[in-house]
């Protein structure tokens, strides 16, 4: 079977959050009430949702467990608290990785007074368990390997006219952050996402200045194997 590609429009995601308190979320994958057994996970991914938080609101203490959990701030600032010991604030061009692992609470909020805009993107490890484990990474300019899940994150940003190739593994999702791209022949704009199996001998142009989430992800059942 030769590759796959499968197009996933901004407005073909799950809409969530609770808008009357300032939260609005757009899933990528089934996530909570918006169950669909055809679109669970792709590679190691389990859920890419784009946030906005107006100033002062945010998500109230919550569990997590067994989940590589990857936030990306575009615009604003993340305000994090967990019950490992961890307070930090988080700005654009930072990355910050909680490793959920055997159970960890957390809070998200925004705490300034300019709305907020985050992608954050779930992932599930090769092995549950452990103990929680948490970093933030300021202004990343590398690819950000996830050995946990077996993953790496490339982050690019584009000038119009420049390119990046798709990195070739079994699974690439790319997200768009900003401005356009074109992938092959397909033009795709902020929020869209591509998701290949099989990937390699693609190639994503930009049309404007743009940014992109790209992972790269080995198939599961192989590193288990």
């Amino acid at each position: 079977m030769g590759p796959v590609i499968r197009i996933q429009r901004a407005g073909e995601r799950y809409p969530g959050g609770d808008p009357a308190a300032g939260i609005e979320t757009r899933h990528a994958l089934s996530f909570g009430p918006h169950y669909d057994p055809d679109n669970l996970r792709f590679g190691a991914l389990l859920a890419c949702n784009e946030e906005r938080l107006a100033p002062g609101a945010g998500f109230d203490e919550h569990p997590h467990s067994h989940t590589e959990i990857v936030t990306w701030v575009v615009e604003g600032e993340l305000t994090h608290h967990d019950t490992a010991g961890h307070t930090t604030v988080v700005r654009p061009g930072d990355l910050q990785r909680l490793s959920s692992a055997g159970g960890v609470r957390h809070v998200e909020r925004n705490d300034a007074d300019v709305p907020l805009v985050f992608v954050q993107m779930w992932l599930a490890p090769l092995s549950p368990g452990g103990e929680p484990s948490y970093e933030v990474v300021r202004g990343l300019g590398e690819p950000y390997d996830l050995p946990a899940a077996d993953a790496r994150l490339h982050v690019r940003r584009l000038a119009a006219g420049e390119s990046v190739a798709v990195p070739a593994a079994d699974f690439a999702y790319a997200h768009v952050v900003r401005g356009t791209v074109r992938l092959d022949e397909e033009p795709l704009h902020p929020g869209d996402a591509a998701r290949i199996t099989d990937a390699g001998g693609h190639t994503l142009v930009a049309t404007t200045g743009a940014e992109l989430l790209i992972w790269e992800m080995r198939d599961w059942r192989k590193a288990l194997g």
